[in-house]
This record gives structure tokens, C-alpha cells and sequence, in this order.
């Protein structure tokens, strides 16, 4: 989804080029995953932060085109609103100092962009859903000027049949609207973890990553509010999956498979299954002819870009044009500060690590359906969830991080010789924000609980800690 199209108006031959399009490129990387086609030179992390623009009444700053203008920086780019951008850093391998180069990579990138928003009277807050955003503010009008977007909103009112979106979510309390473009979306903001893999081990890895996707929205939860509404621990889990509600070909907005979901079990023999899935089960949203190289995987990149798995596999290229596979972690909310972002990344990457090179397979051990049922348990609750783990047992989460999952977590940086300074620093960030209960989402649950629940006010006293840079575990109320 990161290419800009050069036209919205789509005939059935445009859909008829780019399916037989992706059909090739689906049998060629097939070619690829039987022959080991891909890059070794792995593991390689790297990530995605989403952020807001906000005004100085701490309300969303419909100003990115000016913003990124200023910044002139390929590392920071447009998101689907106008009040939103994408911070990237650049890739680190998995060894050594690799957080910390993670974090000065995103802090350097982050101080630039607080300068630049303040020259235009914005600030910068990264946080999973801005408390103070309204349904007002979720229009076309503030959509970001790239066709893309433009056509993406088309598409799903298409294949919906012009029907609205159905926001329901059954939290604490009970948010129940209609909204009629996907500017819902826009509302989601997150941190992406990347893993470079080598293929022959990408199975264990993307599987671990769905098992790890519980503890990991547990602790480090950051969306309980949506237009003023106290709802899940992580709303914006139920707020992305209803906003973009589309299903597969049977059934079009009512099928069996959504476009963002958990998934629809572990794969088996190859990451392949997951593209397979992608050309059979899901229509063609955005059918732009690419006059490239089959090999380049245009078609199919952008095909996988418009289905949104909370763990996605995507195709890459190394420098020297080698392809290589990723997968994608995008259980996460962004923020609530820098430092926080790094020390969720560690836990996620010492855990899968852990995890996917054990003996015994741990998919074996805890069935897809219980996997899925923990993430959206921890998702709702957050660390007063109870979830299912490897030996059977329902433990609460609170007691299942700190006893086993931070230990484990440790011992897979272990494994990937992470810098011992390393490992201290941002897993013990992660064992005191859990064992003080204080994710973000609880923080400002606690801010509403001994103030008001006034969004603007609650914006405005997270963006002032944010500044801070300390983790939210240190945050006063």
C-alpha cells in the first residue's frame, strides 16, 4: 500500500490484467519457496511507528502535506489521514547492540519531527488511539491526498455494496455507530515489528508469532478510549478489524475471510500458504497494472499490502535485489514514548526467538483456536486477562509475563547474543511497567479515574509525559 496509483477509475479489464497478473506472480514465488530462492542473510529487525499531528487544543492537525514537506525525510511518510504520518528507521541486525540502534534511529527521527511540527504550531503524539479524536473527524475531508487512499475507500463501498460500516465493540462500556468510509482506519495508529528470516525457518517463526501476539498486546495495551467511550484495553484491535470489514469471495462483505483478522490457522509447510490464500480467497481491491519484472511481485505485494493479518509475511528485496521474507508484527500500539516502543520490540523479539527455535514446536502444543482466543482475551482485558498456555493451564497474565514470558524473552536475546546492557535495559522496562500494572492503557484509565473524562485534557496530560521521555511505568497521574 506504499505506492502512490495514478488513477481511481477501475474497469473490469483492469481487474481481469492484474488478477491474471497475480496468478503468475503467485506461481513464480511458488518456484522461489520450492527452490530456497530467498536471502540468508538474516535475522534483520527493523519497524514502523504511526503517529498524530495535534493543535494546540489537542485535537487532531489535519496538516501532513505541510508537515512532510518541511521534513523532507524518506524515512517519515503519509498515512491515510491527514492528521496522521508513518516514522521508519533503518534496518538493524539482530545481534549485538540492535536496540539501541533501534532506539537512536527512532529517537533521532522523532526529536526532527517535533521541531518541524512546532514550527507549524502541531505537536507529535504517538499513542494507539488519540483520546480526544471524534467520529467528526474521521471524514473524506481530512483523508491524505494520495489516489491511492482515495480508491482503497471506493473499493470496500464497492464491495460492500455501498452498505456503512458497522462499528460495534462490547468493552467496559458499548460503542454502537454507522460509518460510511473507511476513515475509521485512520484512527488505529501502531508500531510495526519487522523480522527478516530465513526461509527454511520462517514456519516456526511466523507461528510463534501468532502465539506471542497475547502477552504482547497485553502488555504494552494503549487504547482504551474511542470518542469518549471506555472500552477494550486495545480497541484498536475490534476498531481496525470492523473498519475495513470486507470478506473474502464467498460472500464479499460477509465472508468467512476478513481481510483484517488473526488469520485462519498456523501454516504448515511454507509461508507460501499465505499468499495461495491471498490469490484465491480475497477480490482485488486496487488493480493497477505495473509495467515491471514478474519478478519484482508488484501485483502480488500490492494485493498482500490491502489484507491486513495481525502477523503478515511479505516479500522484500536485499540491496543486491535478492528477495527475502519478513513477517510482519502489527499487534502493537504506537507508543507510549520511545524508549517503551524499544523495550516492546525486545520482549517481542527475545520471545519468537525463544519460541520458534525450541525442540518441540509450540504450535503443538496450543491449538490455533486457543492462540486466537488468547489474543483477543488479552486485547479486551489487558493484563487482567486469563489465557491458555503451552502446558494447558489458564494462568493470568499478569503472573504467566512475569514468572515465565519475560525469562523466556530474555533467554531468546540470549540466544541472539543481544548485548547484555541491552537486555537489561529494555526487558526491565518491560518487567516493572508489567509488574506495576501501568501500560498506557491503564495509565489513562487512571489519569480519567482522579480527573475527569475530558479526551482533551487526557490528550494534553499524555502528550506533557510523553515529553518526558520517561516509560509510562513512571508516569504520574
Amino acid at each position: 500500500m506504499g505506492d502512490e496509483i495514478t488513477h481511481s477509475n477501475f474497469q473490469a479489464s483492469d481487474f481481469e490484467n492484474f488478477n491474471r497478473c497475480l496468478k503468475a506472480e503467485t506461481r513464480l514465488l511458488g518456484k522461489w519457496f520450492q527452490e530456497g530462492a530467498f536471502s540468508d542473510r538474516v535475522p534483520v529487525c527493523g519497524l514502523e511507528m504511526e503517529a498524530w499531528l495535534i493543535d494546540a487544543r489537542a485535537l487532531p492537525a489535519p496538516v501532513n502535506r505541510e508537515f512532510l514537506e518541511k521534513m523532507n525525510n524518506p524515512l517519515v511518510v503519509p498515512e491515510l489521514a491527514k492528521f496522521n504520518v508513518e516514522l521508519n528507521v533503518d534496518p538493524a541486525e539482530l545481534h549485538g547492540k540492535a536496540f539501541s540502534r533501534l532506539f537512536n534511529g527512532l529517537q533521532r527521527t522523532w526529536n526532527d519531527c517535533q521541531r518541524v511540527a512546532a514550527g507549524l504550531d502541531t505537536r507529535l503524539v504517538m499513542v494507539g488511539i488519540l483520546p480526544s479524536v471524534s467520529q467528526q473527524d474521521l471524514t473524506l475531508v481530512n483523508m491524505s491526498e494520495m489516489k491511492r487512499y482515495r480508491a482503497l475507500n471506493e473499493q470496500v463501498l464497492r464491495l460492500r455494496e455501498g452498505k456503512p460500516l458497522m462499528l460495534d465493540i462490547h468493552g467496559r462500556e458499548h460503542l454502537n455507530i454507522l460509518h460510511h468510509d473507511v476513515m475509521l482506519e485512520s484512527a488505529t495508529t501502531s508500531l510495526q515489528l519487522h523480522l527478516k528470516v530465513a526461509v527454511g525457518d520462517a514456519v516456526r517463526y511466523y507461528n510463534a508469532a501468532q502465539i506471542v501476539s497475547a502477552p504482547l498486546v497485553a502488555a504494552s495495551a494503549n487504547s482504551p478510549y474511542l470518542f469518549g467511550k471506555d472500552l477494550w484495553d486495545e480497541t484498536r484491535i475490534p476498531l481496525f478489524e470492523q473498519s475495513v470489514e470486507v470478506g473474502g469471495f464467498a460472500g464479499a462483505s460477509r465472508g468467512p475471510v476478513r481481510r483484517v483478522s488473526f488469520g485462519t490457522g498456523y501454516v504448515k509447510e511454507s509461508l507460501f500458504e499465505c499468499f495461495v490464500e491471498n490469490e484465491q480467497h480475497f477480490p482485488v481491491l486496487l488493480p493497477i497494472a505495473f509495467d515491471e519484472p514478474e519478478r519484482q511481485m508488484r501485483h502480488l505485494r500490492l494485493h498482500n499490502g490491502t489484507i491486513w493479518r495481525w502477523n503478515r509475511p511479505l516479500i522484500g528485496y536485499d540491496d543486491d535485489g535478492t528477495p527475502h521474507l519478513r513477517i510482519e508484527h502489527r499487534v502493537l500500539p504506537g507508543g507510549p514514548t520511545v524508549v517503551d516502543s524499544i523495550a516492546s520490540a525486545a520482549f517481542f523479539y527475545g520471545l519468537v526467538h525463544a519460541l520458534a527455535t525450541r525442540d518441540v514446536a509450540p504450535e503443538y502444543q496450543l491449538p490455533f483456536a486457543t492462540a486466537r482466543d488468547n489474543f483477543y482475551a488479552a486485547a479486551h482485558h489487558g493484563l487482567d486477562a486469563h489465557i491458555t498456555w503451552l502446558d494447558g493451564r489458564k494462568l493470568p497474565m499478569q503472573t504467566l509475563l512475569l514468572d515465565q514470558l519475560i525469562p523466556l524473552a530474555r533467554y531468546g536475546l540470549g540466544l541472539l547474543d543481544i548485548d547484555s546492557e541491552d537486555r537489561d535495559l529494555y526487558l526491565g522496562i518491560v518487567r516493572d511497567r508489567i509488574r506495576n500494572a501501568c501500560t498506557g492503557a491503564s495509565w489513562q484509565r487512571a489519569w480519567v479515574t482522579r480527573r475527569s473524562r475530558d479526551m482533551q485534557a487526557l490528550t494534553e496530560a499524555y502528550y506533557e509525559r510523553q515529553q518526558s521521555g520517561l516509560p509510562v511505568h513512571e508516569w504520574d497521574t
